[in-house]
């Protein structure tokens, strides 16, 4: 915020003026010219634009992300290709499955190892439940991690010709016959994109699970978990369109530049997995088709990275 920006907040009569003048649409501040100053006129609006700038988007970019999937069936249909979604939907069953069985294997052993620091006998069964249901709770949430990785990482060389395929559809061009980079090259820009998203969002997890432990206030970790695993979802489902025209780098710098769209259509992904089976079959078809089409979009209506 500009040093004039912090001073119009001082003062009473200042300050109802710089509220009067920045409740005006922009396009009415030209017929107030006459009763103010030129450069008072200039410097309320552009208070009033950099205010704007930093909230409306974000949560604008977030509805975008959101409601996006609306339309997911109907052009998946329409192209014909649930066929190319099969290994994907396989990858992503196979990945699941043994995330589960393995949180429910683990958890009654990570509850035993950390019950060992109740050292007294009464009240042990109740913190051994409590440490079992958080041990599962904790393998859950890592689990969730890896299972957006691992399967976003495996199935890049089927979701990037999908992809591709759905922008010259949005676009009215047809998909090229030979693509710019082979199959083991996209696997390698997956593994590469989704292992350093990893390692990104591991960072961010573990303080948010031990701020959780904190009485009260730790319900709070709930949501600022969701919120991290949604932007980290949202980026990988946009990095299949985003391969074509950015390099690794500016990918990266891509989506943080538009981390509400990540996030809207990272939070649609995360609630799919709680839906049994169902969820988990139809989860990278929509999201990766509802990621597209707001990628797309946004990369014909700016240009603020270089391309290929």
């Amino acid at each position: 915020m500009s040093l004039f920006c912090r001073k119009a907040k001082k003062g009473r009569a200042f300050r109802y003026i710089f509220y009067f003048y920045t409740s005006i649409p922009h396009h009415d501040l030209a017929s107030t010219k006459r009763n103010t100053p030129k450069a008072m006129v200039e410097k309320i609006k552009g208070c009033h634009v950099n205010r704007s700038r930093k909230t409306l988007p974000m949560i604008k970019n977030i509805l975008k992300g959101i409601t996006a999937y609306s339309g997911t069936f109907k052009i998946i249909s329409r192209l014909g290709l649930w066929k190319y979604f099969w290994i994907p939907i396989l990858i992503s069953l196979l990945t699941a499955t043994l995330i589960i069985t393995t949180a429910y294997g683990f958890s009654d052993n990570i509850g035993g190892f950390l019950s060992q620091a109740w050292i007294w006998e009464w009240g042990k069964q109740t913190v051994l439940t409590i440490t079992e249901v958080l041990g599962g709770i904790v393998i859950l949430v890592l689990g969730f991690i890896l299972y957006k990785h691992l399967v976003m990482a495996l199935s890049a060389p089927f979701m990037s010709p999908v992809s591709e395929k759905i922008e010259a559809h949005i676009l009215g061009t047809k998909p090229h016959s030979k693509r710019a980079t082979s199959f083991f090259q996209q696997l390698w820009r997956g593994l590469r994109i989704n292992l350093r998203n990893l390692g990104m969002e591991l960072l961010w997890t573990i303080p948010i699970l031990l701020f959780g432990l904190i009485p009260v206030i730790g319900v709070v970790s709930a949501f600022l978990l969701l919120l991290v695993q949604a932007y980290y979802a949202g980026f990988g489902n946009m990095d299949y369109t985003l391969e074509r025209h950015f390099n690794y780098r500016e990918s990266i710098l891509f989506v943080k530049q538009n981390k509400g769209l990540a996030i809207g259509n990272g939070l649609v992904f995360m609630l799919f997995l709680f839906i049994p089976v169902i969820g988990v079959i139809l989860v990278l078809p929509l999201s990766v088709t509802a990621a597209t089409t707001r990628t797309v979009a946004l990369l014909n209506t700016k240009n603020d990275l270089p391309r290929k």
